[in-house]
């Protein structure tokens, strides 16, 4: 059973950066050769502001391919230290609407290509409890 816990959420002006973290606990058993993902089809960062859906950020996928949206494209970045069994998300010239609470998820990815994104949902699937993001 994973644990996803994130951290570094916070309030920082726009134009500033933060970076989150999600600590990664318990390895999708069957599937130890996904060591981008801890066993898991992918690792990714979704967001949700109020009044609004839930939006992906980021995914690394099993064999550490990186999607992004075209709104965090070259602002946002992915990435992993399974020594440390973190998942990062390093989120540069932050903007005001970027503000929501940002989710840790596990087999629940978003996948771009041509421009377009979709999101695809394993029965693995697992959330963290989320960090607050704030940017004025």
């Amino acid at each position: 059973h994973v644990q996803l816990v994130e951290s570094g959420g916070g309030s920082v002006q726009a134009g500033g950066s933060l970076r989150l973290s999600c600590t990664v606990s318990g390895y999708r058993p069957g599937r130890y050769d996904y060591v981008y993902t801890y066993g898991f089809y992918c690792m990714a960062w979704f967001r949700q502001a109020p009044g609004k859906g839930r939006e992906g950020v980021a995914t690394i996928d099993r064999d550490g391919t990186l999607h992004y949206p075209e709104s965090v494209k070259g602002r946002f970045t992915i990435g992993n230290d399974a020594a440390k069994n973190t998942l990062y998300l390093q989120m540069n010239s932050l903007r005001v609407d970027d503000t929501a609470m940002y989710y840790c998820v596990a087999d629940y990815c978003l996948y771009c290509g041509g421009g377009q994104c979709g999101t695809r949902e394993y029965d693995d699937k697992a959330w963290g409890q989320g960090t607050q993001v704030t940017v004025s």
